[in-house]
């Protein structure tokens, strides 16, 4: 069972699929914390992200590996924890332009592709362009909508450092990464033609995280 779960940031992907994949026992791979990792690599080694030729040179470089554990998913770069760092403000605002890079995103898609393919019993697997490129085949398609407001409120508390706060920095962020994200060429945001939409945005997570495992249990029972 391969459920896949897309959606722009602040709509609830994250914390419904490990929920969701936790209640039905399945793996659970967080697509978005390899571009971030990737991105963080890039910065710290003084990559220039805006540069899509030298990204491109160094996309091969670094060494992503994601536990597929919901109750403990992790992602580390070359062996080094980046749980943490790749949830920073700096990491956020250049995401879209790491992840643009057609190289990188060939390299992340083909890791994706062989952690799915992995997985015993069914994964969820959660970013962007999971049903359209990543896992067009998936079992179940879903993808999460919110209004700007209610995402920015969220995503603000799931960030680091003095921009934490900020909500009206942090809409403004998220409006510009959807304008990148949805614009770019390979790969853009988009939901999949055969996507259930769910809006989060007056809905609690418990509620979502209900919508989705019922969803994917009538997937199931359908066979």
């Amino acid at each position: 069972m391969i459920v896949a779960i897309d959606g722009p940031s602040g709509t609830g992907k994250s914390s419904t699929s490990k929920a969701v994949a936790s209640q039905l026992g399945l793996s659970y791979l967080d697509t978005g914390a390899q571009y971030r990792a990737m991105t963080w690599w890039m910065i710290t080694n003084g990559v220039d992200v805006n540069d899509p030729a030298a990204v491109a040179t160094a996309a091969a470089k670094p060494v992503l590996v994601s536990g597929t554990d919901p109750a403990g998913p992790t992602i580390t770069v070359d062996g080094a924890d980046a749980a943490v760092p790749i949830r920073t403000q700096e990491v956020t605002s250049r995401v879209s332009a790491v992840s643009a890079v057609p190289e990188v995103r060939t390299l992340v898609t083909e890791l994706q592709r062989s952690i799915a393919a992995a997985a015993v019993g069914g994964i969820v697997v959660e970013g962007r362009d999971i049903g359209t490129t990543v896992l067009p085949d998936a079992d179940l398609k879903i993808f999460l909508t919110a209004s700007p407001e209610a995402r920015a409120a969220r995503r603000s508390g799931e960030l680091t450092g003095k921009e934490a706060v900020d909500v009206a920095v942090t809409r403004a962020a998220l409006v510009t990464r959807d304008a990148a994200d949805a614009g770019r060429k390979t790969s853009p945001l988009a939901k999949a033609a055969d996507a259930v939409e769910v809006d989060t945005t007056d809905l609690t997570l418990q509620q979502v995280i209900a919508c989705v495992v019922t969803l994917v249990e009538e997937k199931r029972a359908a066979g």
